[in-house]
């Protein structure tokens, strides 16, 4: 697993200060532990100021589901745009 990122830190930062289990924010910040991720987390604690354990893993679960979304999107562009290339350019067998 990556390291985690400054903004992850800032946002087990956050998360400590709330009052979270060191366990909890250790494990949130694991999984969000690029600046896009823990960015997200931390626009959505700013919303609430008490939210039970569950709801926030289950925001940390969501985030890493569109991150995926995200993932696999740009993967299907970059394959689209190889086919489109062999299309217009043809198999260069040689």
């Amino acid at each position: 697993m990556k390291e985690r990122t400054e903004i992850s830190m800032q946002l087990y930062h956050m998360m400590l200060d709330r009052g979270y289990p060191e366990d909890l924010c250790d494990l949130v910040t694991r999984n969000l532990n690029t600046d896009f991720t823990a960015t997200r987390m931390i626009g959505y604690l700013s919303h609430y100021s008490n939210l039970p354990d569950v709801e926030v893993v289950d925001e940390m679960l969501a985030i890493l589901s569109d991150r995926n979304a995200i993932m696999k999107k740009k993967e299907s562009e970059q394959a689209q745009k190889k086919i489109n290339e062999i299309y217009s350019s043809g198999l260069d067998l040689d």
